[in-house]
């Protein structure tokens, strides 16, 4: 199942990086760490509930870069690593790091309560934002970000475990699709991209 799971991982983040870049005198000059899919034509937006209830959608984040992951809180590995990066990181910006938002979206809605999801984000940063739709709207919004997701059964009747596309996606404070960030890249790379792009807001 391990071996799967990275090859899905593997195909995902080759397919990313495989996405044509702009070029040309109105193609950005700005180097990162993360695979630049700057002008890409899907990630534009999402709308769903919040634990609360309340609709979040990607407009209401402007002002602030935005990193989007899916995921889900039985994870034991990808999740939770990726949250305590960008809440280090986020923490590391200071002052700079209040313009800096983390959006969950869980692709195990079955069992990821709005509870869970709260004390969930909570153990990273009270800041960061959990969202948690149907199982259309998360297949629906998985789609818009081109993002895999599938049902694993566990060794136990069921039991089970989700594979899924393991990498982020970041908005800059206009709210336009700029990164995708693979899993084990580090919260130095990390932050190293955020600066730029808060940097670049002024």
């Amino acid at each position: 199942m391990i071996a799967t799971r990275r090859l899905w991982i593997l195909a995902a983040a080759l397919l990313l990086a495989a996405c044509d870049k702009p070029t040309g005198p109105g193609a950005p000059a700005t180097s990162f760490r993360a695979v630049d899919i700057t002008g890409a034509e899907y990630a534009r937006s999402f709308s769903l509930p919040d634990p609360d209830g309340k609709v979040r959608t990607l407009d209401e984040f402007k002002g602030k870069v935005t990193v989007v992951f899916f995921g889900y809180t039985q994870c034991p590995d990808v999740c939770p690593t990726t949250m305590a990066e960008l809440a280090q990181v986020k923490k590391a910006l200071g002052a700079d790091g209040n313009r800096v938002q983390g959006v969950f979206v869980t692709v195990d809605p079955q069992r990821d309560t709005p509870e869970l999801l709260k004390a969930y984000m909570g153990s990273f940063d009270p800041s960061f934002v959990a969202l948690r739709g149907t199982p259309e709207q998360t297949a629906a919004t998985a789609k818009e970000f081109k993002v895999f997701y599938a049902k694993v059964p566990g060794k136990t009747e069921g039991s089970y475990t989700m594979d899924h596309t393991a990498g982020s996606y970041v908005f800059d404070t206009t709210g336009r699709l700029r990164l995708f960030v693979r899993y084990g890249s580090g919260a130095e790379a990390l932050s190293a991209d955020l600066k730029t792009l808060l940097a670049a807001a002024g």
